[in-house]
């Protein structure tokens, strides 16, 4: 008995099924991310390399520590040179804190008038603010030298702290303006219904719900005045130099001699409180930075 095999034409409308391949966008994705990381922390892992090792082999281009020392850490905190690397670390203490106390308490009362309040110019005014914060530092320091040195204000704190106030208000003025306008004013309202004055609604239940915007605002103005260099290398001396500028000035055992390894020491260690920071506060840094972003 013949049997017989019936072949089946596929319909008109069928759409014939494609082999499914390799999704390639996971590993484009991961690639970049890799890609853009080592780009950034190349120079940081590099840093960090020569930081440790041995004096006589600074040009060696091993990839990985090699003659690890810590001589290069006690060097950089010696003071036989001329060098006041620890003096100039208090210095970057001091300045950063002030200007970032200084901007946050004037940044969070001008930010919560321009979200909040209905003033003709409010606009202008936020532009002006935005304006003031994109001029170039460079412009600056001729006349703030001339000024700081006809009122003797040169090596000293204020003439360091002023300066990096300016560029630190309108970024915390623009940072905080865009944070409390998504804020739910509906709690405010409340409180102002149950009793409160607008000064205790605004301290009781503002700044409680605005403490990541205000948290990550501060970390970057910190950071600003902390890396500023341009103008500190003009307007300080031996005593008020921050870390920017007491690297920059550092001097070898020999004449016309850079000590590589002990800057590479110092910025590590220039480094480290800013890492820390980051790492501690990574949390409410991410929840401020990301605030406003979706509505709903």
């Amino acid at each position: 008995m013949a049997t017989s095999t019936a072949v089946q034409a596929p319909s008109e409308g069928a759409v014939p099924r494609r082999r499914a391949g390799f999704n390639w966008s996971p590993v484009r994705t991961y690639l970049g991310v890799a890609v853009i990381v080592i780009w950034g922390l190349a120079p940081a892992y590099w840093m960090v390399v020569t930081a440790f090792r041995d004096v006589g082999f600074t040009f060696d281009t091993t990839p990985y520590p090699t003659h690890v020392t810590l001589d290069n850490f006690k060097t950089a905190f010696d003071t036989s040179l001329g060098n006041h690397f620890a003096q100039a670390l208090l210095n970057s203490v001091i300045i950063g804190v002030v200007t970032t106390i200084l901007a946050m308490a004037a940044g969070v009362f001008c930010a919560y008038a321009l979200a909040r309040l209905e003033f003709p110019g409010k606009y202008a005014l936020l532009g002006v603010i935005l304006a003031a914060s994109m001029f170039p530092p460079v412009a600056l320091v001729t006349p703030l030298f001339q000024l700081f040195t006809n009122i003797g204000w040169i090596g000293q704190y204020q003439a360091l702290i002023i300066p990096d106030i300016s560029f630190a208000l309108p970024l915390s003025i623009y940072i905080l303006t865009a944070f409390f306008r998504e804020m739910p004013w509906d709690l405010e309202e409340s409180a102002r219904i149950d009793g409160c004055t607008q000064w205790q609604a605004f301290r009781l239940v503002i700044l409680p719900l605005a403490a990541p915007g205000l948290f990550t605002t501060a970390i970057l103005a910190f950071i600003a005045s902390w890396n500023e260099f341009l103008l500190a290398s003009q307007l300080s001396n031996d005593t008020t130099q921050p870390v920017t500028v007491a690297i920059a000035n550092f001097t070898g055992s020999q004449p016309h001699q850079e000590p590589y390894t002990a800057i590479m020491a110092a910025g590590t260690i220039v480094v480290i409180p800013l890492v820390v920071m980051v790492l501690v506060f990574q949390r409410r840094i991410v929840a401020g930075l990301t605030a406003g972003g979706v509505k709903g």
